[in-house]
């Protein structure tokens, strides 16, 4: 049986990656929740906290979204280190940066279990 890991509702998960979804940095409680030491984050794909049970699609119409410019805006279901899981309301924007180089920051909290329980029959639905 799957463990879940339910965030606070003070909880604030912020990341930030390069153009390519490569982790450049992450906040105290994203390493807390993920389980993952800040230096096994930084320098590998957003994909390390990746759920099996999230359809590609969503992925798929996040980055497009992104790469246009616009901020994107769902539900998403992570995976720890150890195999547990945990949904997210999650942004994610572009961010400019200063020597002319695009990155994204995702800013995750606490997803409500209504809004869950829609995500997860939405996503079943979709593989």
């Amino acid at each position: 049986m799957e463990t879940e890991i339910l965030l606070d509702d003070l909880d604030f998960l912020v990341s930030e990656t390069d153009e390519h979804g490569i982790i450049t940095n992450a906040n105290r409680d994203f390493v807390r929740i993920s389980e993952y030491e800040l230096d096994e984050l930084l320098g590998h794909s957003h994909h390390i906290v990746r759920d099996k049970d999230m359809p590609a699609s969503v992925f798929e119409e996040l980055w497009t979204t992104i790469k246009r410019g616009e901020t994107w805006s769902g539900y998403v279901k992570n995976r720890t280190k150890s195999g547990k899981y945990y949904w997210v309301k999650a942004t994610v924007s572009p961010l400019h940066m200063d020597d002319g180089t695009i990155g994204y920051i995702s800013c995750r909290k606490k997803a409500s279990r209504e809004k869950i329980k829609e995500a997860e029959k939405l996503y079943k639905e979709m593989k």
